[in-house]
């Protein structure tokens, strides 16, 4: 029993910046690595940025520095701070837990980013 509750996103215009954050809860291990991935419709769920368990980040080429993702285990929270918003970083954002033991990927239901059409 893993519970992953996004929060935040929302619609920004180019340039903005907009918070998310990762509620866990249930079987979330300090080991785990925990991060963010997007996918619009129709398309591939991607990596935008991870931390391992031992505090570990990589970050996609496509952030560039813009975002910075951080992680509380006392509080079993993650966070994506995302600046500079581009055209490119729309749709949803997907909070993950990797549970090593069982070598299974856990998704959260996503959050919208979305911008003016």
């Amino acid at each position: 029993q893993v519970q992953l509750v996004e929060s935040g996103g929302g619609l920004v215009q180019p340039g903005g910046s907009l918070r998310l954050s990762c509620a866990a809860s249930g079987r979330i291990f300090s080991i785990d690595d925990m991060g963010w991935h997007r996918q619009g419709p129709g398309k591939q769920r991607e990596l935008v940025a991870r931390v391992s368990g031992g505090g570990n980040v990589y970050d996609a080429d496509s952030v560039n520095g813009r975002f910075t993702i951080s992680r509380d285990k006392a509080k079993n929270t993650l966070t994506l701070q995302m600046t500079s918003l581009k055209r490119d970083d729309k749709d949803g954002d997907f909070c993950s837990n990797h549970q090593w033991d069982t070598n299974k990927d856990l998704w959260g239901q996503g959050k919208q980013v979305s911008g003016p059409s």
